[in-house]
C-alpha cells in the first residue's frame, strides 16, 4: 500500500476493515459500469474524484463516454482560492466539498484525464483545449457539454434544521457556505436507492472521505452493502472498489449528489 496521511490510513480502516477482516463474497443486485479506478496519490481530492466518477457513470448509462481529470480540478482550485480569500488569510487545504467540484466546472471548466492524468507534474501545463470526437472546445465549453449547469441535486440529512429547505452544512469542508436542500433521512436512503435501482449512481461524502456508488450488494447472510468506486488506484481488495455496510453508509454520510432526473424518479 502506498504511503498516505495518518487520516488517509484510518478513514481506510474505517470504511474496509481489509487487514481484520477475512474475504466476503458479495451478491451483487445493482452493478453500474464505470470508468477505470484512478488514484489520488496523497492529495485530499477524494471530493474531485468522487464528483468526476459520478458524472463519468451517468454518461456511460446515456452512452456515452467521458474520462475526466481531477488534477485540473484540483489546479483550479488553487486558483479559485486565490479569488475566493483575497483579502483573508488564504485557504490552502485541498479538503473541500463534492458540490464545489461541481461550482469548479461552471466556473472554469474540465478537461479529460487522458492529457492531464493522476501522476502529471507540475512541468504538464493544463490545456487551454480539449478535443473531443473532432470538436474543439475550451475547458469551460467541455464542462458544460458533460455537466449542465444546475443539472446535480445536492442533499443532505440535518434533523435540527428545517426540512425540504436549502441549509448550510456546518462542516470544515464546506468553507464555500454551499446550501443542500435538507431532508429526512427515510427519504434520503429512498431517493438513494430508487436512482441506483433505476441505473443512476450518486455521489456520497463523509466528514472524512467521498466516493461514488455504482451499485448495490447483499453477502451470503443477507446483509446489504453499497458498493463504492474509490480513488485509492487498484492495489487494493476489490480492485478499487469498497463494499459498504448499508449500516455504516447512512451513519457517516453528510451529503449525497445526483441528478435531478434520478431525484425524481417515482
Amino acid at each position: 500500500m502506498k504511503i498516505r496521511s495518518v487520516v488517509f490510513m484510518v478513514v481506510a480502516l474505517l470504511l474496509t476493515g481489509c487487514s481484520d477482516r477475512p474475504p466476503k463474497e458479495y451478491v451483487h443486485d445493482v452493478l453500474l459500469p464505470m470508468t477505470p479506478v484512478k488514484n489520488q496519490g496523497t492529495s485530499e481530492l477524494c471530493w474531485a474524484y468522487a464528483m468526476l466518477a459520478t458524472i463519468e457513470t451517468e454518461h456511460i448509462l446515456r452512452g456515452d463516454s467521458v474520462n475526466l481529470s481531477a488534477v485540473y480540478v484540483g489546479r483550479m482550485l488553487k486558483e479559485y482560492q486565490t479569488a475566493f480569500f483575497k483579502h483573508q488569510h488564504s485557504n490552502t487545504s485541498q479538503r473541500a466539498m463534492c458540490q464545489t467540484a461541481l461550482n469548479l466546472m461552471a466556473r472554469y471548466g474540465v478537461v479529460g484525464y487522458d492529457v492531464l492524468p493522476d501522476d502529471a507534474t507540475k512541468e504538464l501545463s493544463s490545456p487551454k483545449w480539449v478535443f473531443m470526437l473532432g470538436a474543439k472546445y475550451t475547458p469551460l465549453e467541455f464542462a458544460h457539454s458533460v455537466c449542465a449547469p444546475d443539472e446535480y441535486l445536492s442533499l443532505t440529512c440535518c434533523p435540527d434544521s428545517p426540512y425540504y429547505k436549502k441549509i448550510e452544512v456546518p462542516v470544515p469542508d464546506n468553507w464555500e457556505h454551499n446550501r443542500l436542500l435538507n431532508i429526512p433521512l427515510d427519504t434520503l436512503k429512498a431517493h438513494t436507492d430508487r436512482a441506483l435501482q433505476h441505473r443512476h449512481p450518486v455521489c456520497w461524502e463523509s466528514r472524512g472521505h467521498a466516493m461514488a456508488i455504482v451499485g448495490m450488494a447483499h453477502d451470503k447472510a443477507g446483509k446489504p452493502y453499497y458498493v463504492m468506486k474509490n480513488s485509492w488506484g487498484t492495489d487494493q481488495p476489490h480492485g478499487g472498489l469498497v463494499y459498504m455496510p448499508a449500516d455504516e453508509m447512512w451513519r457517516d454520510v453528510i451529503a449525497l449528489y445526483m441528478t435531478k432526473e434520478a431525484y425524481s424518479l417515482e
